[in-house]
């Protein structure tokens, strides 16, 4: 199962990919959580500490790591063959909630002819982890999937393009449905969320109804997961509240849906 996570910035898109992953790896699979994000916060959100997130160095910033991939030896040449297996057995950091991350840092220019040293280990990287590797994969993407190329989109079982009520959000998730179609995407699904009440959930509904997009779910606001944020713990470690169980079941969804 492999599954992309997008959305406007700040509309929850990372508690969800967060619970998908930890969703997996309860059902049995060997689950991997992939942060794409130039802000990522997802190994606070899969349980590891904020003193432990803070020593993670994103792929794209690890200049041993990627010299030691792409050199040539020569000045804006770069390797573009090497190997990939031993930078997830290396730099997948086990979480608490039974998870593996990989912190990958901005992706940039996925889709276009860029072959710069830092974008060839993440084209690589995210080809074997979509095409070769037989698992759960999630990846938390930034707002818009412009830096998704055709060979990863094609990959990809399922996106889900997070929004809330605002308009704004909606807006943008309309907008990546349009480029991840274009890309050739099929399972594109509208998760609304922090939905407060009935009028918010008719707002979403009414605006996907008019623009294509099918809603597979609306999670709704918690409180719960507010207060675990300001005191640092992740939200994820209890289901007894609506929002993060709703996520979980999003996982079943989706396995019927691709079964």
């Amino acid at each position: 199962m492999k599954v992309a996570v997008s959305g406007k910035g700040g509309v929850g898109k990372t508690l969800i990919a967060g619970g998908l992953a930890r969703g997996f790896a309860e059902r049995g699979f060997k689950s991997m959580a992939i942060d794409a994000d130039s802000s990522p916060n997802l190994a606070l959100t899969l349980g590891l500490t904020a003193e432990e997130a803070r020593k993670i160095v994103p792929l794209t910033e690890n200049k041993e790591l990627v010299d030691s991939k792409t050199s040539t030896g020569y000045s804006g040449v770069y390797n573009l063959n090497f190997r990939v297996d031993d930078i997830i057995r290396d730099y997948a950091m086990k979480t608490p909630l039974g998870v593996d991350l990989i912190v990958m840092g901005t992706v940039k220019a996925m889709g276009s002819g860029c072959m710069c040293a830092p974008n060839a280990i993440v084209r690589a990287l995210l080809r074997h982890l979509m095409v070769e590797r037989d698992e759960a994969v999630v990846l938390d993407l930034e707002a818009g999937v412009e830096h998704i190329g055709r060979g990863t989109a094609k990959a990809v079982d399922n996106l889900l393009i997070v929004a809330d009520s605002n308009l704004k959000s909606l807006e943008i998730a309309k907008h990546i449905r349009d480029l991840t179609s274009a890309a050739e995407m099929k399972q594109i699904y509208l998760v609304g969320n922090r939905v407060m009440n009935k009028t918010q959930e008719e707002a979403i509904k009414d605006f996907a109804q008019k623009n294509g997009l099918e809603v597979l779910t609306f999670v709704p606001f918690d409180q719960k997961i507010i207060e675990a944020d300001m005191l640092g713990e992740t939200p994820l470690k209890s289901k007894e509240n609506a929002a993060v169980q709703t996520i979980d079941n999003i996982c079943d969804t989706l396995l019927n849906k691709n079964s």
